[in-house]
């Protein structure tokens, strides 16, 4: 990582894992960006999908969980295994300094997985019910913006990690949103 990078990127990381600390955002990030934590979330969307839109919904839910497993893979095997990049707890400078509140992680830290599946899925719930329910978008954003943060406060990720997976996520979320139009248009009138 260029160090014009590196340096604001642990400046941003010291202040939200460090300045913001709380014990408010002790005890609820750690759950925030525990997948487990929100599968009544994923078991809601995929019920009221298939409840709501048979036929359609079912293409959604299957589309939305292709989604997420290329966001996934894309994400946690190629580019992580590239970019080779440690979590914060395993920075030199850093590492000291950490308050941790999860365990670091095995593998490498960029960019966030977390963050990458969590927008995936957002813009493509955003995308595919926005027209229906603007109102949508606040939420599925919210959604995967606290997992990030959270990801950044429990001292796993960087700001940057996040970032990108989000910027990955979101691409992965718009395409197969495109695709879903494409053979569902139907859904849309």
């Amino acid at each position: 990582m260029p160090d014009f990078l590196l340096q604001p990127d642990r400046q941003v990381f010291y202040f939200i894992n460090h300045t913001l600390t709380n014990p408010f955002f002790d005890w609820v990030m750690p759950w925030l960006r525990n997948p487990k934590f929100w599968i009544p979330v994923y078991i809601f969307i995929i019920g009221f999908s298939i409840y709501q839109y048979k036929k359609a919904g079912a293409y959604l839910v299957l589309l939305l969980l292709i989604a997420v497993g290329v966001a996934d893979f894309g994400s946690a095997t190629l580019i992580k295994k590239q970019a080779q990049r440690n979590r914060p707890c395993r920075d030199e400078v850093l590492a000291p300094t950490i308050t941790s509140r999860v365990p670091c992680g095995t593998g490498y830290s960029f960019p966030s997985t977390h963050a990458t599946d969590h927008f995936a899925m957002s813009v493509f719930l955003g995308l595919v019910y926005g027209k229906k329910w603007r109102w949508i978008w606040i939420w599925v954003l919210l959604w995967a913006v606290l997992v990030c943060f959270a990801q950044v406060y429990v001292g796993v990720h960087y700001p940057i990690d996040v970032t990108a997976g989000a910027l990955f996520g979101a691409l992965i979320g718009l395409i197969f949103a495109r695709v879903f139009k494409k053979f569902q248009p139907q859904f849309y009138s």
